[in-house]
């Protein structure tokens, strides 16, 4: 299964030792005898596939095998929490024909085919919950530690279809136009809201952490009468006034009921840094989650994005108005969803002295004008950081990453597209070394009192 190949890529381990990326002398590591196996390319899973007398699942069987529940009640049984992979079966989520895991732990390689990658299918422990069902297409070489696989026996051979290469399309950028600056001032209309008072109110306080105090924070939403609800993450390792990161999250928050289903691992090293955090509770998500989320491109998830944008002006505003923040440096921090969502809000609050846009670029979806990216991400001035996996399959490199950054209305000298090796989730060190050098170049070093 493991050597040398053909065209000269090496299948060992650590110590050069035919065996997975991870294993150390030919062998696996001590307390991994009942996890799965990882580290492994497409090849290596296919060829020991073979050598068993089975296939790797097409992506067609593999959905077909899954539960069929929303990511949310599927992730509460699965190992997506980040601190790495488990023993098969020490989790609940058990699929409807008794297969275990396929929801988080590891990655699973398929059989099928996009361009010159092959497919995975249902996320590993450090990515979001809704990765259990979405189709990556990674190169077949890779053999990052997230990276597994399960094999097929099938009665019947499957049919030629059903082992096809699966493509897709996407917008071509390069040939559409932002709107003048007329119809985007009626736009921007429609994010306007009055600056009624706030009444603001510290609902509670959480002093649990050896890093942060956790404060529950509520206050006037900019409509229908709703509280919108924050979190401030305030450290206890540095002094205020306070530099103020505001982090949106992934779509995952559409469909998870509490913000304590939110993995802190891509965010918590920025509180540890001395900088506070703010988590507003955006309109649809967590605890003001809807019962069903509207569908793409339609006009119900436009007006959603445009409620969303006011909580977080009006988050904005109630940072300002807090003695312990800085409120000349703050900053905007978007994760997949919420970093392709910050090119429309940071085109439109001036506020943010920083932007930063992990996992992030412009959709496929055509959605109605009035929150199209393309209309808006040429008004982006705010410095920003975007940082990629180079083969992020959700947000392609040369369809969807090159054509934000180029479009970015920043100068070329206060933005830059940090390129990572890894997919959809870049690993967490790296997120760590490019989102703090970017918040100390534009909003300052903090000192800790470490």
């Amino acid at each position: 299964m493991s050597g040398r190949t053909a065209m000269g890529v090496e299948f060992v381990d650590k110590t050069g030792q035919p065996g997975p990326a991870v294993w150390e002398l030919g062998t696996y590591p001590a307390d991994e005898g009942d996890h799965p196996v990882r580290g492994v390319s497409w090849y290596e899973a296919a060829a020991y596939a073979e050598f068993a007398g089975k296939s790797l699942p097409t992506v067609h069987h593999w959905l077909a095998a899954t539960d069929r529940a929303s990511p949310a009640e599927v992730g509460e049984l699965s190992n997506f929490d980040g601190r790495g992979p488990d023993r098969v079966g020490a989790r609940k989520g058990l699929g409807p024909f008794g297969s275990y895991d396929m929801a988080g732990n590891v990655k699973e390689w398929c059989f099928n085919a996009a361009g010159g990658k092959r497919y995975t299918l249902g996320g590993a422990w450090n990515e979001p919950t809704y990765m259990y069902r979405s189709a990556h297409a990674q190169p077949p070489f890779e053999r990052l530690e997230t990276y597994g696989f399960r094999c097929a026996k099938y009665l019947e051979a499957p049919a030629a279809a059903l082992n096809a290469a699966i493509e897709r399309t996407w917008r071509d950028y390069s040939r559409l136009k932002p709107v003048d600056d007329a119809t985007f001032r009626v736009y921007q209309g429609l994010y306007a809201y009055d600056p009624t008072p706030l009444d603001p109110t510290v609902e509670s306080v959480d002093s649990g952490s050896p890093y942060w105090k956790k404060e529950k924070v509520t206050f006037n939403a900019a409509y229908g009468g709703e509280r919108v609800i924050g979190y401030m993450f305030l450290p206890l390792d540095a002094t205020p006034p306070f530099q103020v990161v505001v982090y949106f999250p992934g779509s995952g928050a559409l469909t998870r009921p509490s913000h304590e289903d939110l993995s802190l691992q891509n965010l918590d090293f920025v509180i540890r840094s001395g900088r506070a955090v703010f988590l507003p509770i955006y309109k649809g998500t967590y605890e003001r989650r809807l019962r069903e989320t509207p569908p793409d491109e339609s006009r119900a998830l436009r007006d959603l994005q445009i409620q969303a944008y006011k909580d977080l002006g009006r988050s904005v505003d109630y940072l300002r108005t807090r003695g312990d923040v800085d409120a000349e440096k703050l900053a905007y921090y978007g994760f997949s969803w919420g970093a392709a969502l910050g090119v429309i809000y940071t085109a439109l609050e001036p506020r943010f002295k920083a932007s930063i846009l992990v996992a992030g670029g412009l959709d496929s979806d055509r959605p109605p004008p009035e929150v199209d990216q393309i209309n808006f991400v040429t008004r982006v001035t705010v410095p920003t950081l975007v940082l990629n996996g180079r083969d992020d399959f959700r947000f392609p490199l040369e369809e969807s990453q090159k054509p934000m950054f180029r479009a970015l209305g920043t100068p070329a000298e206060h933005k830059r597209h940090l390129l990572i090796r890894g997919g959809h989730v870049p690993p967490r060190l790296e997120i760590i070394k490019g989102v703090l050098d970017w918040l100390d170049r534009y909003l300052g070093p903090v000192e800790t009192k470490g």
